[in-house]
């Protein structure tokens, strides 16, 4: 699937870009913005080589180029050892928006990210909170690369009780600071498991794996429905939706609607309708109608 980056028309009235910068500098910034390997998060991996090989200059003159946008410019930072870039004011002109195909996209860019100084450096100029709040949950949790590693010995694993169960509750609390983030209105962990069930159903029976526009409007069912358990209804609904070979999600609101409008809030209350609801098998009469007071005469008409 083909990728679209977006380069704002007062790009060029900048005055960084139009007073500062050379016609080289230019093209190396546009190429920095919009390459295959930019992500949303304005953090990507590639190697110096590719630069020079795409971009059609030599190795010198691409050093020459990451030397001005790092210590004249100060627009971006590049950590040799993990080959990552990452733009200044990326998120000031590219994350204007948010909503959970967005924040669950960054997400998953974040996670990929090794370098944690580069997030909290593009963090830096992020005007939403929420998306913000999303980086920030990064900034402690990866490795720092300015620094080198302190080498374990592999007998360390067993000895040192930390390394698994200090790993594992380190995860367990940044997962839950994350959802916070990504759902501020869930504070329990119930309504976690029910996203997730009702998004592993989705993905599951296929409805589309990569409707995630679709996904978060279900979603929405869970806070904003008079369903006393809306998790198990949305979940029956889908049910009936695959079984009809209909996994639209048009198809699974149309049900949801029908049972809110009749008042059916529960699972149990739907299932008792439904048996009640069963059509009675009617009778239907072939050939012509007989008068119930006709007599048979076989000797009628003889005369």
């Amino acid at each position: 699937m083909a990728k679209y980056r977006i380069v704002r028309t007062d790009f060029w009235k900048n005055p960084v870009v139009s007073e500062e910068m050379t016609p080289e500098d230019k093209y190396f910034f546009l190429y920095l913005l919009t390459n295959p390997h930019t992500t949303q998060i304005g953090i990507y991996r590639i190697t110096k080589k590719e630069m020079a090989f795409d971009m059609g200059y030599s190795i010198e003159t691409l050093h020459a180029l990451m030397d001005r946008f790092i210590n004249h410019h100060q627009i971006i930072r590049y950590n040799p050892k993990t080959r990552e870039i990452a733009i200044k004011n990326w998120g000031k002109y590219n994350l204007h928006k948010g909503g959970k195909p967005v924040m669950d996209c960054v997400l998953s860019e974040l996670e990929e990210v090794e370098d944690a100084s580069l997030i909290e450096y593009v963090a830096e100029n992020i005007d939403r909170h929420d998306i913000y709040n999303l980086y920030e949950s990064f900034f402690e949790d990866k490795p720092d690369w300015d620094n080198e590693p302190v080498p374990l010995s592999q007998n360390t694993c067993s000895d040192d009780t930390w390394t698994t169960r200090g790993q594992k509750e380190k995860e367990k609390q940044k997962e839950k600071q994350q959802q916070k983030v990504l759902y501020p209105d869930i504070d329990n962990e119930s309504k976690t498991e029910a996203i997730q069930e009702v998004v592993e159903c989705w993905d599951q029976n296929g409805f589309g794996l990569n409707n995630v526009n679709a996904k978060e409007q279900l979603l929405a069912w869970l806070d904003d429905s008079s369903f006393l358990n809306p998790k198990d209804v949305i979940l029956k609904a889908m049910d009936i939706a695959c079984a009809n070979h209909k996994r639209r999600l048009n198809y699974v609101v149309g049900i949801l609607k029908n049972w809110e409008n009749q008042s059916l809030l529960t699972v149990e209350e739907i299932d008792l309708y439904q048996e009640n609801k069963q059509p009675v098998a009617k009778t239907t009469q072939t050939g012509r109608a007989i008068p119930r007071n006709y007599q048979f005469d076989p000797t009628a008409g003889e005369d």
